[in-house]
Order: structure tokens, then C-alpha cells, then sequence
């Protein structure tokens, strides 16, 4: 048995050695090794301080510790189970802790302080400059200038907000899992798609419900069986059955959220204030691209006002084609009527059906495309690992010798490789939902390469995840577009950590600002859009043959259909956000929905029966102590970044492998190591033109 498992620093992960009761020794022990290093650090003087004994010392300290809960955090994220989520959540506040209090070190700060004023701080520049400006941002951004009392309640601010964010989470996943709807009578499926309804069928057999002879249909709220659920089922009453359940996630006992936002909410603003800023908004963003909280909401204001004609317009369109089908007068829809009367028209208008596409996206031509595409673009090689393993806990000792270990069957490993054959890195993917593993689609970093000082180069590894549709039997997993966006938008994600080439590693990969990290992301989604880029991959998986060219036709003819309610939606979150955030006192001690109402009545498309906010089920904000709080705006931000850096790829090639190399060179390689703002403007000649984005999203009026 390996002794600290969680603690190992070998490239390929043994999963099945990190098991619930290694957790609290080896986290213990990491913390452990992390203070004696930071005291280390701390006990220096005078002429002892030199930039690799003070800075770097300190980057290294933590690395340890940090891979190690990375890799704990992890498999709380895909494989939660009760031992794991009671080990989490004890070393939790631990970890927690520790991490809030080195900048409240009082002689570590002052050793930084000293070595700032020496001969050689002075004399630093590139991204050893960068790495001590950010570095002393950081320290007092997190307190290191407080009282000794400010500093210890700001350490149990810390601890607090870990605990209550992980408590959120936990709601949020149980209050899904715990809801599902059975339907033994196969007429009141009329309208569902046969995929979704095969996937129903088979979900049922696979809990237990009904047989082969007398089939029953099990939904849920997880995304690929709520999305088509709400979208194609002729039921109205099912569909407000499902649509109340959503809604209700994180809103009743015994996962209520309520108490727990207020609390985080108190928490933050008191935080900022400790800090001497008018409220957490501020705190956040003064190192971000946007600066400040008013620029944030300037910039959300904006595009407001920008698309609310449009708003109006397709909210008007909507109800006068439902009026004219349901032969009654115009008036605004049921919030679980939304989704379905949107397809039926959209369907009339464009004769286009997202349903058609599914077989042309078989998941495993879908991903190999996107390879293709990124080995042309960035002159890359990705390879599969055929000889993965699952092994069950404590059970490593029958994995092959040199095989990759994958916490889950279906997980998958692959190596990246540049022109050189130098290793780039390697990644897992992990595409589809399990009651164990938490929604929505996400990257994480497992561990950082990069340059070293003995100049070598290190590979990374990373992990991307999804919830997106699985196979039914032996049919393959068949993807919805949007799917194929997530699969490129995280593996853009993957690029930008993978492709690091900073030799600090806290500067290195999407350790960048949270208003500039969608924007590798983000612009991945253009190549699903491109004809030339499609053909890669978006191939039928019985025939082989393209996308259609009618079908692609319609398909690039409904893209923009009600993009002014898909801009609204992401302007109405980040409009909460930054209320929640910039102006707490607003909201404080008073019911949330009724008082966003007010404010988001503009932004919400007209319903009979009200809509409550996102806020109970709001993972970005409330999962974890920072996330996206104070920061959902930077979706629809970078999105002006993507599409007005695409227009170079258009401009110059869509699949130009010049371009590529230059946006690898100028900004994936470059993490934090220069100001975002000077990154895009050397890749792009110039700063961001918005237009790009109204453009591209059909918000221009002619």
C-alpha cells in the first residue's frame, strides 16, 4: 500500500488508492510539510532574501498540498458518495483555514516586505515583475495589512464561507437526485423524441422500474433528460410537473438554500468591509479586466438596452404564433410552456428541427473531429490511451503495470504532444451524468508543468466533465449541437492550462483573470458553427455522409433565433450577481425574489405564472467562497473577447494554422504572466470592438 496516496507526486493518478480514509492523514500531513515550508520561508532576514528564496519559496510551498486536495476535491465532484462527502467536509475547514491565513502571516508578510525593498525587487522584471506585483495584490487583497483581531476574523470568514458554499453544493445535487418523475403509460409521452424516450425506458430498467414486456419511463432533473423533456413533450401538465421540481431545487426542506445565501451573502459583504471596501463587488473586481463594480454593471446596462427591443419583439412574436395555434387571444405563456411553444415555432419559421442533428453528433466522431480540428489549428498531436483501467477502491494492485487508472468506466485519457513530439500534457474527460457526480460541464487543472529552473519542460494534466447525453443500449451517445459546444468550450478550456509555458506556476495556464479565462473557452464554440470545421466530424453515425446541406442551411439560418432571450438570460444573472454583490445593502434582510423582481422585470421574458430567480439552484455564485460571485458577467465579456477575436480566423482562415500558432503564442501560453488587455491587443493589433458580438448574434438591427 502506498503510503499518502493522496500526497504522490507520479504524473498518472492511482484512483483507486484515494479512498475516504486516506483523506484526513494525507491532507493532515500535507498541511503539515506546506507550514514547515512557509515558516521556512517566514524565518529569513536581511541578506538571506533573494527572489527564489522569498517569491518562489512561497509558490512551491503550497504546490504539495494543493494537488493533493485538488485531486480530493475532484472526486467529491464525481464520485460523491457518503464516506468521501464526511472526510470532505471535516479537512474542509482545515484547508480552508490554512489557506486564508498565509497572507495574514504577519512574518511572512513582513519577509516580503523586506525582500520588496531590496537591490534585486527592484531591478525585476517580465514576469518575475509580474509575479511580485501579483503577489503583493494577493496579500493584501486577503488581509495581510489588517489588525491581528481583523485577521482572525477574516480567517473565520474563510472557514465559514468553505463550509456554507460546500453545504450549498451538496443541496443542490441531493434536492436533483432526490426528485424523479415515473410514466407507465407510453400516449402521454407523445411529442418526446425517440432518443429521449429510449433513454427514459432504460433509465427505468436500470432503477428498478418496469421490464421489457411492461416498460415504464423514469425522468429526472438532470439535464439530458429535463432538457428534451421540456422542450417536445405535448403534455402541458407533465411539463409543469418537471418545471415546478426545477424550480424547487434548493428551495425546500431538506435542502433549502435560503438560510445559506443570506448567510454567505453576510459573509462576503462583511469580508469587503474588513477590507475597507463598500462591498464585495469592489473587493473582486478591482484586479479584473472590468476594474470595478461600475464599469461591470455598465457594461451589463449596455447590452441591455441594446437587445430589449429585440427582447420585446420576440416575446411578442412568441405569444401571437401560440395565440394563433391554441386559437385564443395573445398572452403571455406559462413559464413550462416557454421551451416547448419556442421549438413549435421556431420549427414553423426555419422548418428546423435540433432534434435532426443528433445523429450526425455521435460523441465519438464529435470528440476526434474536435481533435482534428485543434492538431490542424495549433499543430498538436492528441492520442488516446487505450489501456485504461478501472480499479475498484484498494485495488490498484491489479492494475497492469504502466496502465492509466480512471476513478470511472467510462473515463477516458489523453496525450498532447506539440510538433516537437514534446509532451504537452495529458487530460481525462469524463462526459456523462451519474447521481454521484455533480451537473453542469467544468475544467479543472490536476496538476501544473511548465518551465523549470533547471530548463526542463514539465507536462500538465488536467480533467474536463460534462452531463451531457449517454448512449441507450448499443446505439451510440448522439449529442444536441449545444452539447458539441460544451464539448469544445471546455476543451478550451484544456488548451489554455496544457498550452502554459510560465515558469511560475500560480501565474501559469487560467490562473488569469475571471473576466479573460471564458475567452479560450469561448471562442472554441465558433468551429461548431464553421461548414469546413463541421465536416470534420458532424457525419451521420449509420451512413458516414455530412450534414446535409439543406439541413445545414436551416441550422445556420435558426442560429440566432430568440438570441435576445438567450442574451437577456445571461444579462439577468449577471444582473443578480452584481445587485447580491455591489449593492448588498439593498437586499439585506429581505426576501431575495421579491426584491430582485423589481430589478430583473426587464430582463425576464413575460410569464403567467411568475418566475423565481436561479438563486437557490445558482451554483457559479454560491458553490463556492468566491466562484463566480461578483463575476457572471465575464461569460457575456469574453464573449465580446471570442467573437471579435474569431473575425481574425475568419479574416485570415478559419482553420489557418499561422493564426493558431499566433493566439497559442500570444495568449494560451502567456496564463497571468502580462495584463490581459495587452495579450488580446497583441494578438489582435488592437482593443475589442463589441460590434463583433451584436453581430454575431443578430442584435443589429439593419
Amino acid at each position: 500500500m502506498t503510503e499518502y496516496p493522496f500526497l504522490q507526486e507520479t504524473f498518472l493518478i492511482s484512483w483507486s488508492r484515494l479512498t475516504p480514509d486516506r483523506v484526513k492523514p494525507d491532507i493532515e500531513k500535507g498541511l503539515g510539510e506546506a507550514r514547515e515550508q512557509l515558516d521556512a520561508v517566514a524565518g529569513q532576514s536581511g541578506d538571506e532574501l533573494t527572489f527564489e528564496s522569498t517569491l518562489l519559496a512561497l509558490d512551491k510551498a503550497t504546490e504539495r498540498l494543493s494537488e493533493a486536495w485538488g485531486k480530493v476535491s475532484h472526486l467529491n465532484s464525481v464520485c460523491d458518495n457518503p464516506p468521501l462527502r464526511q472526510a470532505y467536509n471535516e479537512m474542509l475547514p482545515r484547508v480552508s483555514e490554512f489557506f486564508a491565513g498565509i497572507p495574514l502571516d504577519e512574518k511572512l508578510w513582513r519577509v516580503i516586505r523586506e525582500y520588496v525593498e531590496t537591490e534585486e525587487a527592484a531591478s525585476l522584471t517580465g514576469v518575475r515583475r509580474r509575479f511580485l506585483d501579483e503577489t503583493l495584490a494577493d496579500f493584501r487583497q486577503a488581509g495581510a495589512d489588517l489588525s491581528p483581531e481583523g485577521k482572525k476574523r477574516m480567517e473565520a470568514i474563510e472557514s465559514e464561507l468553505s463550509a456554507l458554499t460546500q453545504k450549498y453544493s451538496e443541496n443542490v445535487l441531493d434536492a436533483t437526485n432526490a426528485w424523479e418523475l415515473l410514466i407507465d403509460d407510453e400516449a402521454r409521452l407523445s411529442g418526446l423524441p425517440a432518443n429521449a424516450k429510449e433513454a427514459a425506458r432504460h433509465n427505468a430498467l436500470a432503477k428498478g422500474y418496469g421490464s421489457e414486456d411492461e416498460p415504464r419511463w423514469r425522468f429526472t432533473l438532470h439535464m439530458p433528460s429535463y432538457e428534451p423533456f421540456m422542450t417536445y413533450l405535448d403534455d402541458a401538465g407533465l411539463r409543469r410537473q418537471m418545471w415546478e421540481a426545477a424550480v424547487a431545487v434548493g428551495a425546500r426542506v431538506p435542502h433549502d438554500n435560503t438560510g445559506l445565501i443570506d448567510r454567505i451573502l453576510a459573509l462576503r459583504q462583511e469580508k469587503a468591509q474588513l477590507l475597507g471596501k463598500d462591498g464585495f463587488a469592489s473587493l473582486v473586481l478591482e484586479r479584473r479586466m472590468a476594474g470595478n463594480s461600475q464599469r461591470a454593471l455598465g457594461f451589463v446596462e449596455d447590452l441591455h438596452r441594446r437587445s430589449r427591443e429585440m427582447f420585446a419583439d420576440e416575446n411578442r412574436e412568441l405569444e401571437d404564433f401560440h395565440g394563433e395555434q391554441a386559437h385564443e387571444a395573445s398572452l403571455p405563456l406559462e413559464p413550462w410552456d416557454l421551451l416547448y411553444w419556442s421549438e413549435k415555432q421556431r420549427r414553423a419559421t426555419f422548418d428546423f428541427d435540433e432534434e435532426d442533428l443528433r445523429p450526425y453528433f455521435p460523441i465519438d466522431r464529435v470528440i476526434r473531429g474536435l481533435f482534428a480540428i485543434a492538431e490542424r489549428i495549433f499543430d498538436i498531436a492528441i492520442v488516446e490511451r487505450e489501456d485504461t483501467v478501472f480499479c475498484e477502491p484498494d485495488a490498484a494492485d491489479k492494475a497492469p503495470e504502466g496502465a492509466v487508472e480512471v476513478w470511472h468506466p467510462e473515463v477516458r485519457f489523453y496525450e498532447v504532444r506539440d510538433r516537437h513530439n514534446r509532451h504537452l500534457g495529458s487530460f481525462y474527460a469524463d462526459w456523462h451524468p451519474r447521481e454521484s457526480k455533480r451537473g453542469g460541464a467544468w475544467f479543472n487543472p490536476l496538476a501544473t508543468g511548465g518551465p523549470t529552473p533547471r530548463g526542463e519542460r514539465l507536462p500538465h494534466l488536467g480533467v474536463i466533465c460534462g452531463n451531457l447525453t449517454p448512449s441507450v443500449g448499443a446505439k451510440p451517445a448522439l449529442l444536441t449541437h449545444r452539447e458539441v459546444e460544451t464539448i469544445f468550450h471546455e476543451f478550451g478550456h484544456l488548451l489554455h492550462h496544457l498550452f502554459g509555458e510560465v515558469e511560475i506556476k500560480s501565474l501559469n495556464g487560467v490562473n488569469v483573470p475571471w473576466d479573460f479565462v471564458e475567452l479560450p473557452s469561448q471562442i472554441m464554440e465558433n468551429w461548431c458553427w464553421d461548414r469546413e470545421s463541421l465536416d470534420f466530424f458532424a457525419r451521420h453515425h449509420e451512413t458516414g455522409v455530412p450534414i446535409p446541406d439543406d439541413l445545414f442551411e436551416k441550422m445556420s439560418a435558426a442560429r440566432n433565433y430568440r438570441s435576445a432571450n438567450a442574451t437577456m438570460r445571461q444579462l439577468s444573472f449577471a444582473r443578480l450577481d452584481l445587485e447580491l454583490h455591489a449593492r448588498y445593502s439593498r437586499y439585506a434582510d429581505k426576501d431575495l425574489d421579491s426584491a430582485l423582481k423589481e430589478v430583473l422585470i426587464d430582463y425576464m421574458p413575460p410569464t403567467r405564472t411568475p418566475m423565481p430567480t436561479i438563486i437557490r439552484r445558482f451554483g457559479h455564485l454560491f458553490s463556492s467562497p468566491t466562484g463566480y460571485a461578483a463575476g457572471y458577467y465575464s461569460y457575456k465579456w469574453s464573449e465580446v473577447l471570442d467573437a471579435d477575436a474569431f473575425t481574425r480566423f475568419q479574416a485570415e482562415g478559419v482553420l489557418n494554422p499561422k493564426v493558431g500558432r499566433e493566439f497559442a503564442e500570444k495568449i494560451l501560453c502567456k496564463g497571468n504572466s502580462e495584463d490581459p488587455l495587452k495579450l488580446y491587443v497583441d494578438f489582435m493589433g488592437r482593443e475589442p470592438d463589441l460590434l463583433a458580438l451584436l453581430k454575431r448574434a443578430g442584435l443589429l438591427k439593419e
